[in-house]
């Protein structure tokens, strides 16, 4: 099975998940739904995620697993990964597909703000696998209860980029071509440093007022030199990045992890592999995703992995700001 034969099953499931856990959110209470179900390694997990999470086994192992093996990683799963079908050698799995069936549970759960499923493939290659490898990236956008509309974008590498707006109250499906913005600096947009958690929270507003001010100057009195959307959701920031909404976004987490130490403090929960494994589809846009010191981002497809992160809506906003938010990890001994 190609990767592009992958594709219509893949999108099938993700129109699943989104019919089921938005059934779930309409008829089960706030209290029930956001009740913890169990803490992994890598989250916390909430019953709203066991509604997903319940189908994924039983699709791939039904629809793709009967003719290509495949190394299936996600949460829930022991180790973090599965081989199927069952009994397999690792080594004999010819895909390795990464998905996160909700990303933006909080948001979700609490009906404030849109989740996301998000699915990579790659060869397999391993534990050597990187987010490099992914040739196929799939992803949804699971809506409010009280919204009808529905995006999903996908893309194989090379081949640019497709989307549709689903009309779940009609079943319709539009085109859809996301735009990333053309601006050449962040005035007067979207512009943010990740700091929706609590631990080292000054220390990253901190960075964010330093890159801020460099760029842009001292606030005029009376006037705001750009905007942030903090979206507890790492594909829905990419979301905002390919949709022209956002213009910068960086997620620094990982990088303050001495910091906290020295205040007697662990690292809280980070963005992992699997919340960035739609990245293809960003890139095969034009937004620049890289670490911190401006390389690819290349980890490892599995749970565990912390990714720090930065986006860029386009070469222009890069070349403004990641200067200055270097200079800035620099001086803190971040970089």
């Amino acid at each position: 099975m190609t990767v592009s034969k992958l594709l219509p099953s893949i999108l099938r499931l993700h129109a699943v998940i989104r019919e089921r856990v938005v059934a779930a959110c309409e008829q089960i209470s706030l209290d029930d739904i956001s009740r913890i179900d169990h803490e992994s390694e890598s989250d916390t997990i909430y019953a709203i995620d066991r509604v997903s999470e319940q189908v994924i086994v039983d699709w791939f192992t039904r629809e793709v697993a009967s003719q290509t093996p495949v190394v299936l990683v996600a949460e829930g799963l022991a180790g973090g990964e599965m081989v199927l079908p069952a009994g397999t050698p690792p080594e004999k799995a010819v895909w390795r597909i990464i998905i996160d069936p909700i990303d933006g549970t909080r948001g979700l759960m609490y009906q404030k703000r849109s989740a996301w499923v998000l699915t990579g493939v790659a060869p397999n290659r391993g534990q050597e696998t990187g987010l490099q490898d992914i040739e196929l990236a799939v992803q949804t956008e699971i809506p409010l209860v009280k919204q009808h509309l529905s995006d999903v974008l996908w893309a194989e590498r090379g081949q640019g980029v497709q989307g549709v707006r689903f009309n779940r109250l009609t079943g319709e499906k539009r085109p859809f071509f996301p735009t990333p913005s053309r601006a050449t600096t962040i005035a007067h947009g979207f512009a943010m440093i990740a700091r929706f958690f609590p631990g080292a929270r000054d220390e990253l507003a901190a960075i964010d007022e330093e890159i801020i001010t460099a760029v842009l100057g001292p606030v005029a009195p009376g006037k705001a030199h750009c905007f942030e959307d903090q979206y507890i959701c790492t594909g829905g920031q990419l979301y905002e990045l390919m949709a022209g909404h956002d213009r910068f976004i960086a997620d620094l987490r990982p990088l303050l992890d001495q910091l906290l130490a020295r205040r007697g403090l662990s690292l809280g929960i980070c963005c992992h592999p699997y919340d960035l494994c739609t990245e293809l589809i960003a890139r095969e846009l034009g937004v620049i995703i890289t670490d911190p010191a401006g390389n690819p981002l290349n980890p490892p497809l599995d749970t565990q992995t912390n990714i720090a992160w930065a986006g860029y809506a386009n070469t222009a906003i890069r070349a403004q700001v990641e200067p200055h938010l270097q200079a800035a990890l620099r001086r803190r001994n971040l970089l």
